[in-house]
C-alpha cells in the first residue's frame, strides 16, 4: 500500500455538511455553507477579520496583490523558498519579484536581512509595493516584526499562510497578520476543501473589493455591466461545506502531525540529521516533517533516501526549490547567503499525513535507518 506525503483526511463531519447543501439545493457557487465557512475561519483566527472563500490560495494572493495596488513595474519582495503558486500572481500583474533568504533559526523569512534592505531602499527611494513572506511547512513568520517594518516604511504586507493554518506565534494565529493573509485548502494541506483558498484581511473594503473581483466584477445592474475586469475565483458552496466539516477537526489534525514529527525526531535524530527548528514562542502544525541530511556526517544524502523510499512506494519530496534558482526567474534580484539553497540541496519532506498509522510511520523510519546504516550515496 502506497504511503503518501500528505493526503486528504476526512473526519465524517463533511458528509453531513454537504448533505445540507444538497438538501437546500445550494449547489451553485455561493450559498449558506460558504458564508458559514468564511465566518468559522474568521472566528478561529481572531476578531476583526474578514474572510473571502476562493478557488485557490493562488487566487487569494492574486486578489490581495491587486487590491493592494500592485501593478506593472512595481516590486514585490518575497520569500524565495516558496511554492510556485505563491509567486506566479506577481507575474500576472506585471510586477517584478525580489527574492529573500531564510533565517537559519526558523526557516522563515530573514527579517534582519529584510530590515537592512528596506533601509537601503528607503534611502534610494525604491521601496517595494508589497512584501510577501511565506509561512513554511506549518510555521508562522515573525508577524509582529514584519508588521512593524511594513508600517515603518509604508509598505503593504501580505502573508502567505497557505501552509500554516492551525499554527501560531505567541497569542496570534497564523493567517491573521498583515494587511492580508492567504490560506490554501488544497488536497495536501492540513485541512482541505478538495481545492480552494481564502483571503483574510483586517480591511473590510479589501474584502468587499475581493468579493467583487472574484465574481467577474459585475456592477450592480439588472444586466451584466462591467467597469473593470474580474475573475471566476469564488469557492464553491459544496467545497465550503467540506471545509466546515474539516474545521471541526483542525486542531486535532495539527496535534496528530506534531505527534508524527515527534516520532520521527525521536527515531532519526543523530549527527548529520537536522529537523526544521521551532523557535520559542512559535507553535508549528508540522504540516510536513522537514529535515536535512548532511552527506559528510551521515555517509548518504537526501536523494539516496528519497529514492530508497520510492522503491517501497513511499512518497517523500525535496524542500521547495528556491525561486531565484528556477529557470523562470534566472537573474532576478536575490538577497541572502544561500540558507535556502542549502536547505534545498540537503532537505527532505517525509510522509506526514494525519491519517498515517504508527505502523506506516515505523515502515518509513525503518527504510531510512537501513539507508543510514549502509551509508551509501547516490551522488
Amino acid at each position: 500500500m502506497r504511503i503518501y506525503l500528505s493526503r486528504p483526511h476526512m473526519s465524517g463531519h463533511e458528509e453531513a455538511r454537504v448533505a445540507e447543501a444538497f438538501a437546500s439545493n445550494f449547489v451553485a457557487p455561493l450559498g449558506p455553507q460558504l458564508d458559514a465557512f468564511e465566518a468559522t475561519v474568521a472566528e478561529y483566527l481572531g476578531g476583526g477579520l474578514h474572510c473571502v472563500g476562493l478557488s485557490s490560495g493562488s487566487a487569494a494572493l492574486h486578489l490581495a496583490l491587486r487590491v493592494a495596488g500592485v501593478g506593472p513595474g512595481d516590486e514585490v519582495w518575497i520569500s524565495s523558498m516558496t511554492f510556485a503558486g505563491g509567486i506566479f500572481p506577481v507575474n500576472y500583474l506585471g510586477a517584478t519579484p525580489r527574492f529573500f533568504d531564510l533565517a537559519p533559526a526558523s526557516w522563515t523569512l530573514n527579517t534582519d536581512l529584510l530590515a537592512e534592505e528596506l533601509a537601503k531602499a528607503a534611502r534610494a527611494n525604491r521601496l517595494p509595493k508589497a512584501i510577501v513572506p511565506t509561512d513554511l511547512y506549518g510555521q508562522s513568520v515573525d508577524l509582529d516584526r514584519l508588521e512593524a517594518l511594513a508600517g515603518q516604511y509604508g509598505v503593504r504586507l501580505i502573508v502567505d499562510s497557505a501552509e500554516s493554518l492551525g499554527a501560531s506565534i505567541g497569542p496570534r494565529k497564523a493567517g491573521s497578520g498583515g494587511d492580508a493573509a492567504i490560506l490554501s485548502f488544497n488536497g495536501n494541506k492540513i485541512i482541505t476543501t478538495s481545492g480552494g483558498g481564502m483571503l483574510v484581511t483586517k480591511h473590510k473594503d479589501w474584502a468587499d473589493q475581493a468579493r467583487f473581483l472574484a465574481t467577474q466584477a459585475r456592477d450592480p445592474a439588472p444586466h451584466y455591466e462591467h467597469s473593470t475586469y474580474g475573475y471566476n475565483y469564488r469557492l464553491s458552496n459544496i467545497c465550503a461545506a467540506i471545509g466546515l466539516g474539516q474545521m471541526q477537526v483542525l486542531d486535532d489534525r495539527a496535534a496528530r502531525r506534531r505527534e508524527i514529527f515527534a516520532r520521527y525526531n525521536a527515531a532519526l535524530a543523530r549527527s548529520g540529521i537536522s529537523f526544521m527548528p521551532e523557535p520559542e514562542g512559535r507553535f508549528s502544525t508540522r504540516w510536513l516533517t522537514a529535515l536535512t541530511i548532511d552527506p559528510v556526517q551521515t555517509g548518504t544524502d537526501r536523494e539516496t533516501i528519497r529514492l530508497a523510499l520510492l522503491e517501497h512506494q513511499i512518497e517523500s519530496r525535496p524542500l521547495w526549490k528556491p525561486m531565484h534558482m528556477q529557470p523562470l526567474y534566472r537573474g532576478a534580484p536575490y538577497h541572502g547567503s544561500g540558507v535556502d539553497e542549502r536547505l534545498f540541496e540537503h532537505g527532505l519532506c517525509l510522509p506526514s499525513g494525519s491519517d498515517m498509522s504508527d505502523a506506516q510511520q515505523d515502515e518509513v523510519i525503518g527504510h531510512i535507518m537501513a539507508v543510514l546504516s549502509e551509508g551509501k550515496s547516490a551522488r
